[in-house]
């Protein structure tokens, strides 16, 4: 399995930054997907999960109407669109396999992240 983030780097308070992870190794469209972060200092923060069939996405509350998941099977990449960023969004942000189909399954696989710093 490999997992290889990328689109960080600095936005402004109110910008925007779309991400993107490239999946290998596996097949990737029977697999829910996540994206996690950690902040400076801090533990790990569960972001967002799409399901395996692009159907069903789900959110962590403070992201919610700001960030939006989405997947494309035919090139295996799963995408996080971040927008109104906050400094407080700033964070290494983590791809991660889930390790079945349900979004309950833990998560057994990642990538090594790309940061993303938002400031003035």
């Amino acid at each position: 399995v490999q997992l290889v983030e990328s689109g960080g780097g600095l936005a402004q308070p109110g910008g925007s930054l779309r991400l993107s992870c490239a999946a290998s190794g596996f097949t990737f469209n029977n697999y829910v997907m996540s994206w996690a972060r950690q902040a400076p200092g801090k533990g790990l923060e569960w972001v967002s999960a799409i399901s395996s069939d692009v159907r069903n996405t789900y959110y962590a509350d403070s992201m919610k109407g700001r960030f939006t998941i989405s997947r494309d099977n035919a090139k295996n990449t799963v995408y996080l669109q971040m927008d109104s960023l906050k400094p407080e969004d700033t964070a290494l942000y983590y791809c991660a396999k889930h390790l079945t189909n349900s979004y309950a399954s833990g998560m057994d696989s990642w990538g090594k992240g790309t940061l993303v710093t938002v400031s003035s």
